[in-house]
């Protein structure tokens, strides 16, 4: 009796075993890829306003990333790849950041971060009260792939979701 039950059932498993759903592997993104990947994802979260204002960030080769990397606290070494939108003058506490470590350097990344984030609040804290308020609820995040991701504008909450949903989509 136990038998019979037994080769049904295990058949019958077998079957159901097909009939789930197969996860597709992504390929992994190239650095170039990923960079892409983290520009729209902030231009996307963006009006057209700010993509022109503050444009994004991509490469240590473009002429105002040596002076926005030492503001943010992060070297050319601490990073794979990355996309960047600072506000370069302090009148706007205004930044966002997609960053993914270099091997071993995620703790430098969010440490560099996380200092830019205190800073911006020390700086407004006492003169402009609004942006202090941006400062405040600035968002500091590492998500699922690896990627750490700052925001720090209006609608932080908003903005950051949209780029972590965009990135997780494309990873």
């Amino acid at each position: 009796m136990r038998k019979q039950l037994i080769i049904p059932l295990a058949l019958l498993m077998l079957v159901m075993a097909g009939c789930g759903e197969k996860m597709e592997e992504k390929p992994e993104l190239t650095p170039e890829e990923r960079t892409q990947l983290y520009q729209t994802a902030i231009e996307g979260a963006r009006n057209q306003e700010m993509n022109e204002a503050v444009p994004v960030l991509t490469s240590p080769e473009e002429d105002l990333a040596p002076a926005v990397l030492g503001l943010l606290g992060v070297t050319e070494e601490d990073l794979s790849c990355f996309a960047i939108a600072v506000s370069p003058v302090n009148i706007k506490a205004y930044g966002i950041a997609a960053i993914l470590p270099a091997d071993g350097r995620e703790a430098a990344v969010v440490d560099g971060l996380q200092a830019f984030i205190d800073r911006q609040k020390s700086n407004f804290q006492q003169y402009l009260a609004d942006q202090y308020a941006i400062a405040e609820q600035a968002r500091l995040e590492t998500l699922k792939d690896g990627t750490v991701l700052m925001v720090m504008c209006e609608g932080s909450d908003e903005v950051l979701e949209h780029i972590k949903t965009t990135i997780e989509a494309g990873t």
